[in-house]
C-alpha cells in the first residue's frame, strides 16, 4: 500500500471537514471574520498538499506495483473539489476592478441609514474614487425607470426582496416628508454566507418612478462582481415585478415632479 496515497486522502477527507467547519463558523457568525477565514485557508493548504501527495503516489504506485490507487484518486479528487472554486474566483479577480461598493447612481448613490451602524468605520459612504473604475467596468449598471406611481414600485421592490428572502432592516414608502422610499436589506453570499448590504432607493419623477440600487461588501478588498451582478438581477426582477402589477391601479403621475433627464437610465419598456 502506497503510504502517500493514504496520506493523500487523509488530508483531502480532512481539509474537506476543515473548510465545512469554517462556513459554519462564518454563516452562524460565531467568532470574527479573520480567523474563519484563516481556517478556510488552511482548509484550501491541505487540499493543495492532497493533490501533490495523490500525484506523487501515482509515480510509486506505477514504478512499483504498490495498491492504494483509490485511495489516491478519492485524494486527488476531494483536493480539486475544494479548490476549484477559490480558483475561479482568483481568476475572476484577476479581469475584474477591485470594488467592493457598487451603486446605479456614482453622483449621488443611495445612502445606508440603519445599516450604517452595521457596516465597518471607513465603509459607510460609498467610495467616490472608484466611480469612474464601477462605471468602466459595469456600464449597464444605471437607474431603473418604471411608467409606474411610486407606491406600487415600492410594492414591487419591497416584494422582491421578501421573495429572495432577504433580511429586511427598514423600509420607507415614497412620500411624505423624507418625499423618495428606500428599502434596507442584508444580503448572504451563496457558499461562504458573507453579508451584504443593499439599500434601494425610489424617486418619484414626472414619468413614473425612478429605481437606484446600492449593493456593498462589509468586508474585503475584492468582490469578484457579485455585487454588480446582484444589482443587475435586482433590477431585472423589479422590473419583472413592476410589469406585473395591474396597470389600471396606478394613480396619475404627478406632473409637478422633476423628471431626472442628466443621466442615462434603464427605461422599462411600457406596461
Amino acid at each position: 500500500m502506497s503510504r502517500l496515497a493514504a496520506w493523500s486522502r487523509r488530508l483531502a477527507v480532512f481539509a474537506l471537514a476543515v473548510a465545512a467547519l469554517s462556513i459554519v463558523i462564518v454563516r452562524s457568525n460565531l467568532l470574527e471574520l479573520e480567523p474563519a477565514l484563516a481556517t478556510f485557508g488552511a482548509a484550501l493548504g491541505l487540499a493543495g498538499l492532497a493533490v501533490l501527495l495523490a500525484l506523487a503516489s501515482f509515480a510509486t504506485i506505477w514504478r512499483q506495483g504498490l495498491g492504494g490507487l483509490g485511495r489516491a484518486l478519492t485524494g486527488l479528487l476531494l483536493g480539486l473539489m475544494l479548490l476549484a472554486y477559490p480558483a475561479y474566483l482568483g481568476y475572476r479577480a484577476t479581469r475584474l476592478p477591485a470594488l467592493t461598493d457598487i451603486s446605479t447612481d456614482t453622483a449621488n448613490p443611495p445612502r445606508f441609514d440603519v445599516l450604517a451602524r452595521e457596516r465597518p468605520p471607513g465603509r459607510v459612504a460609498y467610495p467616490a474614487a472608484t466611480a469612474a473604475r464601477q462605471r468602466a467596468a459595469y456600464p449597464d449598471l444605471v437607474p431603473l425607470q418604471e411608467d409606474l406611481a411610486p407606491q406600487l414600485a415600492y410594492r414591487a421592490a419591497l416584494g422582491v426582496v421578501l421573495q429572495r428572502k432577504w433580511q429586511l432592516v427598514d423600509a420607507h414608502p415614497p412620500g411624505g416628508v423624507r418625499r423618495d422610499g428606500t428599502i434596507e436589506a442584508v444580503a448572504r453570499t451563496p457558499i461562504m454566507g458573507f453579508r451584504d448590504d443593499v439599500v434601494i432607493r425610489l424617486t418619484p419623477v414626472a414619468d413614473g418612478t425612478l429605481i437606484d440600487v446600492r449593493s456593498a461588501a462589509r468586508f474585503g478588498s475584492q468582490d469578484f462582481g457579485t455585487n454588480a451582478s446582484r444589482v443587475r438581477s435586482l433590477l431585472d426582477d423589479i422590473d419583472e415585478a413592476a410589469g406585473a402589477l395591474a396597470p389600471e391601479l396606478q394613480p396619475e403621475p404627478d406632473k409637478d415632479k422633476n423628471s431626472v433627464t442628466n443621466r442615462p437610465v434603464r427605461r422599462a419598456p411600457k406596461k
